[in-house]
């Protein structure tokens, strides 16, 4: 059984009279990469802030690493960047990692150099923050959370802004933290692509509830072309495609179905014609993380 970095349970959190989390459930095991997916205002920022204790829930339980988020001695092996990095303007790399040492009460400097190495700003010099890049100012926000090698690391929507390649640069740095500080990560972005690409399990959440968590493997097997078909009788589509042993298929509206089958669109059009199911289109779509979460949130919202 794996160990849990984080649970939240049936956590709740309002805001005066608006609803942020509503019953949300979660869990993070030991080495997950958790991609946390949901349009602006679903409650990811509101999670982050409330499992490092920058906010406190409404009411439900947290459990974080087998401890209380209150505990100091939990918080210390967390590193977190939410929102944007915060870091002296006028100061250097080193200079800003230093006092982000302080502030932690870190005395081994030998550190700095460590995480500033594998967030590649290990030859920055003296060039100041204000200087930076938005790739190395994210950079750097992650090297200050790494300082004191946290057992789990929390970023929001950290590459967002970024050009490919320094999306690509920061997904090989996420990767390589996880592999070779065995640290658990929890990582939210608009990117769908690219977080895909890096995590190993994921939670899509819509104003403010968890509609689903599921690992990587699971939607690599779902994730194979679906056809779509659009007809005035999903009904007796539904008939054809049972007869044909096809069970894997979803009706998604009152006349269109997504289906998962080896058949071609060709052969599958060809059965339709001989048992006389009216055809309006029958498209292949290639699918993907960005139309996986768009239909978890059309069937939300249409029921």
């Amino acid at each position: 059984m794996s160990e849990k970095i984080l649970s939240l349970n049936n956590i709740t959190k309002r805001y005066g009279k608006q609803l942020a989390l509503d019953n949300v459930n979660i869990t993070i095991n030991k080495g997950d990469i958790y991609g946390l997916i949901g349009r602006n205002g679903a409650g990811k920022t509101t999670i982050m802030k409330i499992a490092t204790g920058l906010a406190q829930q409404t009411s439900g339980d947290i459990v974080l690493l087998n401890s209380k988020p209150s505990n100091s001695k939990v918080l210390e092996r967390i590193g977190a960047v939410i929102e944007a990095p915060v870091a002296y303007k006028d100061l250097d790399a080193y200079q800003n990692m230093k006092v982000a040492c302080e502030l932690k009460g870190i005395s081994d400097k030998t550190l700095i150099e460590e995480a500033l190495t594998i967030v590649n700003l290990g030859d920055t010099g003296k060039k100041k923050f204000r200087q930076f890049s938005l790739g190395m100012k994210q950079r750097l926000g992650i090297a200050m959370a790494l300082v004191s090698k946290p057992d789990f690391l929390i970023l929001d929507e950290p590459i967002n802004g970024l050009d490919p390649i320094a999306i690509v640069e920061f997904r090989g740095i996420l990767e390589r933290i996880n592999k070779e500080y065995n640290t658990t990560i929890l990582i939210s972005s608009h990117i769908l692509t690219e977080l895909y690409h890096v995590s190993t399990r994921f939670g899509f959440i819509h104003n403010g509830r968890m509609i689903e968590e599921v690992e990587k493997s699971v939607l690599d097997q779902k994730f194979n072309a679906t056809l779509i078909l659009k007809t005035v009788n999903p009904g007796l589509a539904a008939t054809v495609l049972m007869d044909l042993g096809i069970t894997t298929y979803t009706v998604v509206s009152g006349n269109e179905i997504h289906i998962h089958t080896t058949l071609t669109s060709a052969e599958l059009n060809k059965c339709f014609v001989q048992n006389d199911v009216p055809v309006d289109m029958l498209a292949v779509r290639e699918n993907n993380l960005e139309n996986y979460y768009t239909d978890l949130i059309k069937n939300i919202e249409e029921n």
